[in-house]
């Protein structure tokens, strides 16, 4: 099929998948393109010749292709995001839309972007995380003849403190409708009266009328259940002047509503339906999630239930596929920390994708949507300081504007770690104008913000500006500011900032600062001056039950920042590139590859009620025979008990048989820990194996095992899902295990396996979870890291099987079929 006839093709197809503030003319525009990594003059003109260009479709983040290089900035991941790229597309225009508004919008583009239309410059958007539109109605061809599109993107060296990304990493439509329409973004959807009998909603709808003549329109909205039947539809007439806007305002009662919250998420779809004259003249559609939500200073609410934040911080990259959005790999992200026990997430530190949201809405997971790492005060040199007089506001409306309609956005953030909280006389003030802004657009929700300074902030009247102050790796001081500012409602925001590397354990246990191989142990109890384990926060939460929760720094591994290496702190303006080659955290409680590290189950065990049990290290340890080896349990269990080779090492009890922990961090006297909330034995070791076994009121209930692995025997195989769409966007993650004859994984395996895909797919990329390793993401090999590594698989547009075949020297092979469909 030519991408002519697909362009308008998907006018049709995409009546089937809208989207939250979706239109069924809207045209998915990420097909097609050509692209230029590096700057080249007359590239905006239409004659220009882009005949050599590379031709890729979206999404797109060229510096993920690396290479990775020591003069990049380990702190933004050690690769080439930074330079300029342009954007061609060539495209026609069905001569039937002349006389309608025609317009682009760009989910997101990394960064300072401008755009051309037949040469013809259209308008820029410096902050690479905001979607933007603009309307190219009067710059079009309607003759048949080709229309060409021209971005220039120009992302600069130390603009960001961890890995931006770089290019058209979000999706971009084409968006036309008639000259009377519902404006971008146009719906706000609000529930004044959510209860178990009646939900009251109330819908006002910006109606835009680009044409010369007053009009009259009439506004429908009509509400279809989860199982999509209408339960009810309102409208009314509205006159609307000529270039001009108004507003159709309406409510309607739902009785016995089906509820959005964390276990039951819920969604409504709302579809709005514009005619004037009896003709249809728009129709947009809206998801939305009957719930409330409160806060006061002792808690947040959520639908009248209290609930505490078992929240993470997720960095927008997704690994090996960079900045570039992919639903699935959003998914499958969130979907990982939901089986961690998570119930929240923040968008740290800037606007998310569309993907994302929707994702959070359809897993009930709350969401603190944050706008902004900086204001007018610098962190990097080249950081969105320098854009924030001219369109900070701009930035934080728009953000508010397209995400006010989600029910998992339980509170809007101005800022994280801003500067200005050192500033005296006017950073309370600034706080003040962004959280005015907010409650401009919707005051519906709390406010907040991630303080990290104690006590400027408070002292400063500057967490004061907003409705929840959030206190970053703070907890001792979580009592210190409710007896001092006892009405201020306070979350944990950022918290433990604990590191380690996936299976990777350092004995002794000791805690230090870095280690000579540049990777961190798994006990968990290492990280930089300001974290602390996920124990101590634990600890202060529960005596502080004021306190809504926390937000883990963080969810998933990401790249740059590789702190405890390179960096010391977050004001740090240079090159992180002392430890070379570390060029990406350590902080998560699962590596890049999304592969669970120890800490993700002491989370769980803390987080989940479902019976679950957790084992640490591994039992590989030649050479240490006899030799006393620290081995930890992670369990919601009453109690466990460790059996070395069938011997039973004894059973302890939680909560009353403490694991001592070493510990240094700031506002902290003493070293050590006492922690109920880790089991633990000394064990000399003998090869063989090792169980726990878990105890619930006295009878067993769940068990762990550990063998002593063999030597490296065979390749394992096993996928995320059997089963993927042929839409040549979805994608299959593949992980590698090394084994022994026996199928034990080999803890210290780094064999190099090389992979080769058969059939209707692409291997798209490759990664194993290594912070050091500075092999490409692209390539069609990978060495394993702590035994495993990740193939990641994407669908064409054709139904049928994807084979993967991975093999690796002296190991048997394996490969693994998935279904397209």
């Amino acid at each position: 099929m030519n991408k002519t006839k697909k362009l308008f093709l998907s006018c049709i197809l995409i009546l089937g998948i809208f989207n939250s503030g979706a239109r069924a003319q809207d045209i998915n525009f990420n097909d097609a393109w050509k692209f230029y990594n590096a700057e080249v003059e007359d590239a905006e003109k239409v004659a220009f010749n882009d005949t050599e260009w590379r031709h890729l479709d979206l999404p797109h983040d060229w510096a993920i292709e690396g290479p990775f290089d020591v003069k990049y900035n380990a702190r933004a991941g050690g690769l080439p995001f930074h330079g300029t790229g342009w954007y061609r597309k060539h495209f026609k225009i069905d001569p039937n839309t002349k006389g309608k508004v025609v317009r682009i919008e760009f989910e997101g583009a990394m960064y300072d972007a401008h755009v051309w239309i037949n040469g013809q410059f259209i308008g820029n958007r410096p902050y690479g995380y905001i979607g933007f539109e603009f309307d190219i109605s009067k710059y079009l061809k309607y003759d048949g003849s080709d229309n060409v599109i021209a971005v220039r993107l120009k992302p600069e060296d130390l603009s960001s403190r961890w890995y931006p990304g770089a290019g058209l990493y979000r999706s971009v439509w084409l968006k036309i409708d008639n000259p009377v329409h519902v404006r971008q973004w146009g719906t706000y959807i609000t529930t004044p009266t959510v209860t178990k009998t009646l939900a009251v909603v109330q819908n006002e709808t910006v109606i835009e009328n680009k044409g010369n003549n007053d009009i009259k329109v009439n506004v429908k909205q009509e509400y279809f259940s989860p199982e999509g039947k209408l339960v009810t539809s309102v409208d009314e007439t509205i006159s609307v002047s000529a270039n001009a806007s108004s507003t159709s305002a309406l409510f309607c009662n739902i009785d016995n509503p089906q509820r959005w919250d964390t276990d039951t998420p819920n969604l409504y779809d709302v579809v709005t339906t514009v005619t004037q004259n009896g003709n249809v003249v728009d129709t947009y559609k809206s998801r939305i999630g009957l719930r409330s939500i409160r806060y006061t200073k002792d808690g947040f609410f959520l639908n009248g239930k209290l609930v505490r934040f078992n929240g993470v911080c997720l960095h927008h990259d997704n690994g090996a596929l960079g900045a570039a959005v992919y639903r699935r790999a959003d998914e499958r992200k969130l979907q990982i920390m939901k089986r961690m026990g998570v119930n929240a997430i923040r968008t740290s530190h800037n606007p998310p994708s569309r993907e994302l949201l929707e994702l959070c809405d359809e897993l009930g997971l709350m969401v603190q949507d944050e706008a902004f790492d900086v204001w007018k005060m610098q962190k990097v040199p080249n950081g969105y300081n320098k854009y924030f007089d001219a369109w900070g506001e701009r930035d934080l409306k728009d953000m508010i504007l397209r995400d006010r309609n989600h029910p998992s956005i339980v509170m809007w953030s101005i800022g994280n770690e801003i500067i200005e909280q050192k500033d005296k006389r006017n950073g309370w003030k600034v706080a003040k104008r962004l959280n005015d802004y907010c409650k401009e657009i919707d005051p519906t929700r709390p406010t907040s913000a991630g303080f990290n300074h104690y006590s400027g902030p408070y002292d400063n009247n500057m967490a004061q500006q907003v409705d929840i102050a959030g206190v970053n790796y703070k907890p001792t001081r979580y009592s210190n500011i409710r007896n001092k500012y006892p009405e201020l409602a306070i979350v944990g925001s950022e918290t433990s900032s604990c590191t380690s590397s996936r299976g990777v354990y350092h004995l002794p246990i000791e805690k230090y600062k870095t280690h000579a191989s540049k990777h961190v142990t798994s006990y968990d109890l290492i990280g930089p001056v300001w974290a602390y384990p996920p124990d101590i926060e634990f600890h202060f939460q529960e005596q502080n039950p004021h306190v809504m929760g926390e937000f883990v720094w963080t969810g998933f591994d990401y790249l740059g920042e590789p702190t405890p290496y390179g960096g010391r702190d977050n004001s740090t303006n240079g090159y992180w590139n002392d430890d070379w080659p570390s060029h990406s955290s350590y902080f998560g409680t699962v590596d890049l590859c999304g592969f669970p590290k120890d800490r993700f189950y002491l989370y769980q065990s803390q987080w989940t009620t479902k019976p679950m049990i957790h084992l640490l290290p591994h039992w590989n340890w030649k050479g240490m025979e006899g030799k006393n080896i620290p081995v930890y349990c992670y369990t919601n269990c009453d109690s466990a008990e460790l059996f070395v080779n069938g011997k039973s090492m004894g059973r302890r009890v939680k909560g009353k048989d403490l694991t001592e922990l070493k510990v240094d961090f700031l506002r902290y006297e003493p070293k050590t820990f006492k922690s109920k909330y880790r089991l633990s034995w000394e064990v000399p070791y003998e090869s063989g194996n090792i169980k726990v076994v878990g105890y619930k009121d006295g009878k067993a209930i769940q068990e762990k095992q550990i063998f002593t692995a063999g030597k490296p025997a065979k390749i394992n195989l096993s996928v995320d899902r059997s089963m993927i769409k042929s839409d040549g966007e979805d994608l299959a993650y593949v992980t590698v295990r090394i084994e022994d004859k026996n199928g034990n994984l080999c803890p210290d395996a780094d064999n190099l396996v090389s992979f080769s895909v058969k059939g209707v797919g692409e291997l798209l990329a490759v990664d194993n979870g290594n912070q050091t390793s500075l092999e490409s993401f692209q390539a069609d090999h990978r060495k394993a890291f702590s035994g495993m590594c990740l193939a990641i698989l994407k669908s064409s547009e054709k139904s049928g099987e994807i084979k993967l075949i991975a093999k690796s020297k002296k190991l048997k092979s394996s490969q693994i079929t998935i279904q397209t469909k």
